[in-house]
């Protein structure tokens, strides 16, 4: 198996700049070039349109920069406040089963939130990690990945304490009927050090170092 690095990033990543990096680190690991990478990173405030996603499920009354991306999915929303995990892991090393992947990264989320005494659960027929809130479905975390001669890219995006109100003016994962929650919305004030440290610890896809 290739070797592992962890990548932290404190500062704000431009969505275009971060795109760059991991294409080019990509290509060095298909290569053989470079190790794998867990690339732990915010974004400014912005929307994301994965490779289903539909220009309309951004709404008239959005004013945030839009990014048509290459991973999976559809719309969505990063900004600060939101821990964003990209993975540039080699596949052929594990499994060549995309199922699978994604199933771990389920996984790897739920466990994460198990550790905050947050129950994540999967729904059928809709990606993501949910949570019951008085009643209702909320999405924590997002999924959106890409995968390239079974190299991955792209990754999660977990909801720490970002602003939930921009996504009043996007269709999240085209899903109208559900709503979007976080740690902080749920009465939960963790640092996003604090998840980072449970992320690490509850990786399931071998050991990365710094």
């Amino acid at each position: 198996m290739n070797s592992c690095e962890w990548k932290t990033q404190d500062a704000l990543v431009e969505y275009v700049e971060a795109q760059y990096w991991m294409k080019n680190r990509v290509d060095a690991l298909q290569k053989g070039e470079a190790p794998e990478c867990v690339w732990f990173l915010e974004h400014p405030p912005l929307y994301t349109l994965g490779t289903s996603g539909k220009e309309t499920d951004v709404l008239v009354s959005a004013t945030l920069p839009t990014f048509r991306t290459g991973r999976g999915g559809q719309v969505t929303y990063h900004g600060p406040g939101q821990r964003v995990v990209y993975l540039m892991l080699d596949l052929k090393t594990r499994r060549k089963d995309l199922h699978w992947y994604m199933t771990t990264l389920e996984e790897w989320l739920i466990e994460t939130l198990k550790h905050f005494d947050i129950k994540g659960e999967r729904r059928s027929g809709r990606v993501g990690i949910w949570v019951n809130k008085k009643g209702h479905d909320y999405k924590i975390a997002a999924l959106g990945v890409r995968v390239q001669k079974w190299v991955t890219s792209h990754g999660i995006a977990l909801n720490v304490n970002p602003s939930l109100e921009a996504y009043k003016d996007i269709i999240p994962c085209g899903l109208s009927q559900y709503g979007v929650t976080s740690f902080a919305d749920l009465g939960f004030p963790v640092t996003l050090s604090e998840v980072d440290k449970v992320l690490k610890e509850t990786f399931p896809l071998g050991s990365c170092v710094s």
